[in-house]
């Protein structure tokens, strides 16, 4: 198994984790009986760390589909090298950092990772350009 499908796969399993938490806290805010309920209507917007929660997971979901094509690519392609693997480790580790930086807030930093995890897509990318 190539390098970049196995921080692909723990990309994916991050992308897990952030659901679940997302979900927790926003059963926590919303509520047992909201989460089962059929959640017709516009509920109330998300605060706090909640919201900080909702906001980073789809931000996940933006980029990831990204990085996934590009490992994709070059696995197919057959073109990895130590670029492309360390574009895939270096994405991984940006968004698990992303994470903890968005629910607490923190801002500037927070935005810099999310630039070091783009390059790390860039980086995979170069694979196959």
């Amino acid at each position: 198994m190539s390098v970049e499908i196995q921080w692909l796969t723990w990309s994916i399993l991050l992308g897990v984790a952030q659901l679940f938490l997302d979900a927790a806290l926003m059963t926590r805010q919303r509520g047992l009986k909201w989460n089962a309920s059929a959640r017709d209507g516009d509920p109330p917007p998300l605060t706090g760390v909640a919201g900080r929660a909702d906001r980073a997971l789809r931000n996940f979901l933006e980029t990831f589909p990204f990085f996934a094509a590009a490992v994709l690519a070059v696995v197919a392609t057959g073109s990895g090298d130590s670029v492309t693997a360390l574009g895939s480790q270096l994405y991984f580790w940006a968004r698990a950092v992303y994470v903890p930086l968005y629910l607490a807030g923190i801002p500037y930093l927070r935005s810099l990772v999310w630039a070091v995890s783009l390059l790390g897509v860039f980086m995979v990318l170069s694979g196959v350009l």
